[in-house]
């Protein structure tokens, strides 16, 4: 078996040490982890159930994800723009999806962030 194939058995299985993974793939697979779970909360994908829409869920999945976009922005270069654009695009969605809208700027990941 070669160093590059993947194996089933966990222990075979090649890991990356997180000391060798640069910050801003971290931050852009916790974006795009935080974009895939808001969308799936919205029912966003063609063949999902409508049903299965949990706004509570996905309003703190926005939140989260505005925050670190927020705070990330600076280190996104070339990506900022469409990682701000998915954001919004998941804002106007869960307006769409509540049956009781927030107020402009009221919405998930709308308000400034607390300071801790």
């Amino acid at each position: 078996m070669s160093e590059n194939s993947y194996s089933a058995d966990p222990d075979e299985q090649q890991v990356r040490d997180l000391a060798d993974v640069p910050a801003i793939e971290v931050i852009t697979r916790a974006i795009v982890m935080l974009m895939s779970a808001a969308a799936e909360k919205l029912a966003l994908a063609p063949e999902a159930d409508p049903a299965t829409v949990d706004l509570d869920e996905a309003r703190r999945l926005i939140t989260a994800l505005s925050g670190l976009v927020g705070a990330s922005t600076e280190y996104l270069g070339i990506h900022a723009a469409p990682v701000r654009d998915g954001l919004k695009g998941l804002q106007e969605a869960f307006r769409e999806a509540s049956a009781f809208p927030d107020a402009p700027g009221d919405g998930p990941g709308e308000k400034p962030p607390r300071r801790v």
